[in-house]
């Protein structure tokens, strides 16, 4: 890549993140757009070529930046513009974490309140199951639409690394998928009965009608394709893990990434070695994972009242 074509690719990346995966409203879009094109120029400007590169001294250096008068000693920006920035400034770096562009996160000791950058809340077991059992019907974008929701549940997959699937990719007689992940760092990831019956279904009846619809064959072999008969994209399968949890009271709760932080929470809940969970999502630092070890309250009692010698034990008030 050219001195900061990883730069720009993250950010574009980041971008599509926020549109296809998190849902951001359409205002806070632009909004992030206009901070995130000042924040590139300015990293630019100091000669930074991946967001790997950038360190805390560049980001205390943007900040002073921010918060700078205009040359008639007033605040070039409202107090409110410097906090959206900010944010957007957080939710870039903390997507570049997680999705294994940069080792560090460099706001990390940036002063103020946290900013969410994308860790839903994972949803319950039942929750799970109560949304899968709902996408019923044999028409073909139904069993599409089933073998998505199990799939990514049951892998953890990233929305790019599903949709980026060709067949060759599948091994459902050995009960593994191939992955291509960030970097082109390729992993191999088991996954379950229940998923590989759903795509099982899917491309012996979904598949094959869908394909007839394309007035031209898609690059590659994909697993997932549109209406269309073309390569199912982010946004389209953003579109329908959303609709089926529409159906199902999951309306603003759901996406797929939401169902890749589940298969991660609920594997570590019953008992999951984290660095297994880190291999299974393909990330880079285990610090990564350890966002899903967040223990719930029932969980916690639990495994405390199984373990603890006086846990049970009847104490003499005498």
């Amino acid at each position: 890549m050219g001195s900061s074509d990883a730069l720009d690719a993250a950010f574009a990346e980041h971008e599509t993140w926020l549109r296809a995966e998190r849902g951001v409203a359409a205002n806070t879009l632009v909004a992030y757009r206009r901070d995130l094109r000042r924040y590139r120029e300015f990293l630019v400007r100091r000669g930074v070529a991946a967001p790997g590169d950038v360190d805390q001294p560049a980001v205390a250096a943007w900040l002073e930046e921010l918060r700078a008068p205009a040359d008639d000693g007033r605040a070039r920006y409202a107090p409110a513009s410097v906090a959206r920035a900010v944010a957007a400034m957080r939710s870039f770096h903390g997507f570049c974490l997680e999705e294994g562009l940069a080792a560090t996160d460099p706001t990390s000791e940036v002063g103020g309140p946290r900013v969410p950058v994308g860790i839903p809340k994972a949803l319950s077991e039942q929750e799970v199951e109560t949304l899968l059992g709902a996408v019923g019907g044999d028409d073909p974008r139904a069993r599409r639409d089933r073998a998505i929701l199990e799939t990514l549940y049951a892998t953890g997959v990233r929305i790019s690394e599903l949709v980026g699937l060709d067949r060759a990719d599948l091994d459902l007689a050995g009960g593994v998928v191939r992955v291509l992940g960030k970097g082109s760092k390729e992993r191999i990831v088991p996954i379950g009965r229940s998923a590989r019956d759903a795509l099982l279904g899917y491309l012996r009846a979904g598949r094959p009608v869908l394909e007839r619809s394309a007035r031209r064959r898609p690059p590659g072999d994909p697993v997932f394709l549109n209406a269309r008969g073309g390569r199912l994209t982010r946004q389209g399968c953003w579109k329908i893990v959303r609709a089926a949890g529409g159906r199902v009271g999951l309306e603003g709760r759901l996406s797929p990434h939401v169902l890749r932080h589940s298969c991660a929470t609920h594997m570590l809940e019953r008992g999951a070695d984290i660095r297994v969970v880190q291999e299974l999502l393909g990330h880079a630092s285990i610090a990564t994972t350890q966002v899903y070890t967040k223990v719930s309250p029932e969980h916690l009692r639990a495994a405390y009242e199984l373990a603890h010698p006086r846990a049970r034990t009847a104490v003499d008030n005498r």
